[in-house]
């Protein structure tokens, strides 16, 4: 007999063996039905495995994020089907599942174009629609490279070939199609229903720029019709809040290719970077952290002491002068224990909190390049803090706290938190990393905060807490961060002198607010649509006139503005009223003033907020209070 255990905790007793399948249509003909695989002991099976020994299970349907994942690497096969049905000459490749949806990198003999893309989509539904089983077999791996040699399909042959020779490998076939695959899939096409083809691309085969150069076709695929809708349309939410597009259009900044991953700021743009630095600024200075600066190079041998050489060589920009090789800093947080050692500290000066804005540059590889979101040089907020192992705990629940309001001050309020603990390969001692990781787990429990786990996802030295915001589309950004490192300090040999005049290491906390500010101010951008709170936007009242009869009226309200520290575009230009509304309009500042003679003669300012807004005619002193508020709340 064997015995299936249920997530409810009930059983169920089978007189021998028994597939997934099978449990579930003695469950229900409705769960057999919406079952697109299984969950034994913690493992995802195809509904067609074979249960031969007590075991718990769980059904797994749409409705599970399990199930989606099988959804989606279930598509990617569908996918290839319908390009063989519709391209036999075509080669597939891989194709996995990736966030959102999938991909499949093939080879053919020319690029595929957008009505292919049409066409291709238009056969996975109907190949879906005749609802064909999908199936499983295992051959030996030299058998398996012979099978797909014999197809034609010399991708897949070598892919197998690189499997030691003592494996065997799973094929999955629907229809007339077979691939190599571990699984697990749905149980038949059918359950395929709500996807989409979004483009093409190139990729290089197994990644490396010496080898061919193939086609990857990305899709995504939901659970729902719902579900995908949604999906498409917070897409094309995005496109209209791109920031590589609306910095553009409002003259921010621009990437140049005489520097491939760094940011030209233009006026505007810098106006909107110095709101946020001078605001963190403040920051700091409110919460009792030192401002300091370090150097942009460093002799390798001070990363070498720290694991970084080993750890980051390959994105490090290094230099050489005088039979020494330098690098560009990837991170600030050395020159920090530096900058900490100079003196004796004492335990009356710990907690020591550092901040800087801090210029790092990293090697990125040119197609992770993205706006101002992915760079290769880019400046933190970033800070450190030199504290006892006592002080650890109350200085994570200030640092969430601190963290809270500023993400409150820049529009955000829905916040995901989670630990990533110890990784694979990592530096210091277990119980180091056991004490790191209780400390932050108990500050988020003091704090009040939900969390998840991310297991092994911690930086070489320490675990650290993720930050992560939810912006106006749903769209998720990691910004923030907490690291506990006991290991930087003792490796560059930092010490206090404790309560008991002996010399001690002090814990370093790793914390950064925003991050990268190019990539915080790329969030902002595309969080607003480009119409940012009045406290930062570049241009905060646009004064136009509408003859030369106002021009002197119109520079003195700029002046009188100016002065109370507004940030004024005057535009005097010799053009239509209506145009140069429009065109204002359209670089999105908080207010456009327009004066006229009626106006003037009553020394007032006709106001229009974002949006079209008339807020009719004020005086000069109403709409000085008007926007003095906007900037303060």
């Amino acid at each position: 007999m064997i015995n299936i255990t249920l997530p409810d905790g009930s059983q169920r007793e089978f007189p021998g063996p028994v597939t997934v399948a099978d449990v579930a249509a003695s469950i229900g003909s409705g769960l057999a039905k919406a079952a697109l695989a299984g969950k034994i002991d913690g493992k995802v099976v195809d509904t067609s495995y074979r249960i031969e020994a007590d075991s718990a299970l769980s059904i797994i349907t749409a409705k599970d994020a399990d199930g989606l994942e099988v959804i989606r690497h279930s598509t990617a096969h569908l996918l290839a089907y319908a390009v063989k049905e519709l391209f036999p000459e075509a080669q597939v490749t891989i194709g996995p599942v990736i966030e959102n949806g999938f991909y499949y990198d093939f080879a053919y003999k020319r690029p595929f174009g957008p009505d292919d893309l049409v066409a291709i989509e238009k056969k996975m539904g109907e190949l879906a629609a005749k609802d064909e089983p999908v199936t499983r077999r295992v051959l030996p791996r030299d058998e398996a490279v012979a099978y797909f040699k014999s197809i034609g399909e010399a991708y897949k042959a070598e892919i197998i070939a690189s499997i030691p020779a003592d494996q065997d490998v799973s094929l999955y076939r629907e229809g007339t199609f077979e691939d190599l695959c571990r699984g697990p899939h749905v149980p038949s096409t059918g359950k395929l229903k709500h996807f989409k083809l979004m483009k093409v691309a190139g990729a290089y085969w197994r990644g490396d720029h010496r080898n061919e150069m193939l086609q990857r076709v990305y899709g995504t695929a939901w659970a729902s019709k719902d579900e995908l809708q949604q999906y498409l349309t917070m897409l094309a939410e995005a496109e209209k809040r791109d920031h590589r597009k609306l910095g553009r259009e409002l003259d921010l900044f621009h990437i140049d290719d005489h520097a491939p991953g760094l940011v030209f700021w233009h006026p505007k743009g810098w106006t909107l970077w110095q709101g946020v630095e001078q605001y963190m600024r403040k920051v700091y200075r409110d919460n009792g952290y030192q401002e300091v600066k370090g150097p942009q190079i460093i002799d390798k041998t001070l990363w070498e002491k720290t694991g970084h050489w080993d750890k980051y060589r390959e994105n490090m920009f290094v230099t050489e002068s005088e039979k020494r090789e330098y690098a560009l800093k990837p991170m600030n947080c050395p020159g920090h224990i530096l900058i900490f050692k100079q003196g004796i500290k004492s335990y009356r000066d710990l907690p020591l909190r550092y901040g800087e804005f801090g210029q790092c540059h990293r090697n990125e590889p040119s197609g992770g390049l993205h706006g101002i979101m992915r760079v290769r040089g880019f400046t933190q907020d970033d800070g450190h803090i030199f504290c006892t192992e006592d002080q650890i705990l109350q200085e994570c629940v200030d640092y969430t706290a601190l963290l809270q309001k500023v993400y409150k001050d820049f529009g955000f309020t829905d916040i995901i938190y989670k630990i990533a603990t110890r990784p694979e390969k990592r530096i210091g001692s277990d119980a180091v990393w056991d004490t790191a990781e209780a400390a932050l787990i108990e500050s988020l429990r003091a704090s009040g905060c939900e969390f998840e786990i991310s297991p092994g996802e911690g930086a070489f030295y320490g675990p650290k807490i993720e930050y992560t915001l939810k912006d106006a589309i749903g769209r998720q950004w990691q910004c923030g961060t907490m690291q506990v490192d006991f290991s930087m300090p003792e490796r560059l040999d930092a010490e206090y002198v404790g309560e008991d005049g002996a010399r001690h290491r002090p814990v370093m906390l790793h914390r950064a607010i925003v991050g990268s500010l190019e990539r915080f101010i790329g969030i902002l951008i595309e969080e607003s649509a480009g119409a940012l709170p009045t406290w930062l936007a570049p241009v905060q009242v646009s004064l136009l006139n509408i003859t030369d009869a106002q021009a002197e009226y119109a520079r003195d309200v700029a002046k009188m503005l100016q002065k109370q520290g507004i940030r004024v575009q005057l535009d005097l230009r010799n053009e239509k009223i209506t145009y140069k509304i429009r065109e204002h309009s359209l670089q999105k500042p908080p207010f456009i003033l327009v004066v006229g003679d009626k106006e003037m003669a009553a020394g007032a300012v006709a106001v229009r907020a974002r949006g079209n807004v008339d807020l009719g005619v004020m005086s000069q002193q109403a709409f000085l209070e008007k926007v003095l508020a906007d900037i303060a709340h």
